[in-house]
């Protein structure tokens, strides 16, 4: 397994309460780095992953609420982060609603939710991370996407995610270029589906569905200093799915 050191690092991974995010937050604590675990409503489930990861040895972790659509919300999310640990240095901008409905059927306010928590979500806490990150000069941010959207994927059926995750991949290629020079990489980790994924096609790349380690692996390796020249780069976990054939 990749074992990324971050002694002496803050990570807040949000949506960490379960699934992707989870598994990744749990990775970061294990490397050595104090955890804030990120929830919406989920506040028994995040205070369990919590403790896990003080168990797994991080050390320090806390719980943080807010919604990231919310540019205030985001603001006391992180304020509240910082004055547990300190500024953090690791950012997994994981949150995303997830709409699997033809785009006809989909309300007007489900589609704001799905493009707001996926792009949105990500550009709002990716924009107050920097500031602290650009002062210590060394930062990493990993924005989950979906396998498939670099082709700027489309299909009538779950339209909107499609269109949110192609943004988040753009903004991350943006971003890495915006911070060339200020000792942060910007980097996206994306699945196709996981074993916690809503719905499951027929067929599973490989003979099986990726696990959340699958995902956190992937994501632990931008983590890594001997990552440190890329950024704008984009891992697709789908066990070699072709979107073509969707």
């Amino acid at each position: 397994m990749l074992s990324p050191e971050l002694d002496g690092r803050v990570a807040l991974v949000t949506g960490s309460s379960g699934g992707i995010g989870r598994a990744v937050a749990l990775r970061a604590a294990a490397a050595g780095a104090s955890v804030a675990i990120h929830y919406h409503s989920s506040e028994e489930a995040a205070e369990e992953a919590a403790e896990e990861a003080r168990e797994l040895g991080a050390p320090a972790a806390t719980t943080v609420q807010g919604d990231v659509t919310d540019p205030d919300g985001v603001d006391a999310m992180f304020d509240a982060a910082e004055a547990e640990l300190g500024t953090v240095d690791v950012l997994v901008n994981n949150v995303g609603d997830f709409a699997p409905a033809h785009w006809e059927e989909i309300a007007f306010e489900t589609w704001r939710r799905v493009v707001e928590t996926n792009f949105y979500g990500t550009v709002l806490c990716s924009k107050r991370a920097l500031p602290g990150m650009r002062e210590g000069s060394w930062g990493r941010i990993v924005n989950v996407g979906y396998a498939g959207s670099e082709k700027a994927l489309v299909h009538p059926k779950n339209f909107p995610y499609f269109v949110a995750k192609t943004g988040v991949l753009m903004f991350t290629r943006m971003l890495a270029a915006d911070t060339r020079d200020d000792g942060v990489t910007v980097n996206a980790v994306s699945p196709y589906v996981v074993e916690t994924s809503d719905e499951f096609p027929e067929d599973a790349p490989r003979g099986r569905w990726a696990t959340v380690d699958d995902v956190a692996h992937a994501v632990s390796f931008f983590w890594d200093e001997g990552s440190e020249y890329l950024s704008g780069e984009n891992v697709e976990v789908d066990g070699g799915w072709l979107p073509e054939r969707m």
